[in-house]
């Protein structure tokens, strides 16, 4: 019974992964660029930035970027304090 459930999971594994090898783009070629095309072209005038990156990150997903420094910070503060109570608890 056990071969058989191993064999299930590796056939359907398999077959997974091969769906997802041929259904992959040539290597280079863009999902879809009508995103990339907006961004190229309006950055600029929207935003008053020379960067394309740097406007994405910090003016277009702003908000997602405030998320993720929270979070980080979070973890950071986390962090210390739990080496606070690990040096503490040695004394």
């Amino acid at each position: 019974m056990r071969k058989v459930l191993l064999f299930t999971a590796f056939l359907f594994v398999s077959a997974f992964l091969l769906m997802g090898v041929t259904e992959m783009r040539p290597f280079g070629e863009p999902a879809a660029s009508a995103m990339d095309d907006y961004f190229i072209e309006n950055t600029q005038t929207e935003v008053a930035v020379n960067n394309i990156v740097t406007a994405v990150v910090f003016d277009y997903r702003g908000f997602d970027t405030l998320g993720e420094a929270t979070v980080l910070f979070a973890a950071v503060v986390c962090i210390l304090g739990l080496f606070r109570k690990l040096k503490e608890d040695e004394r």
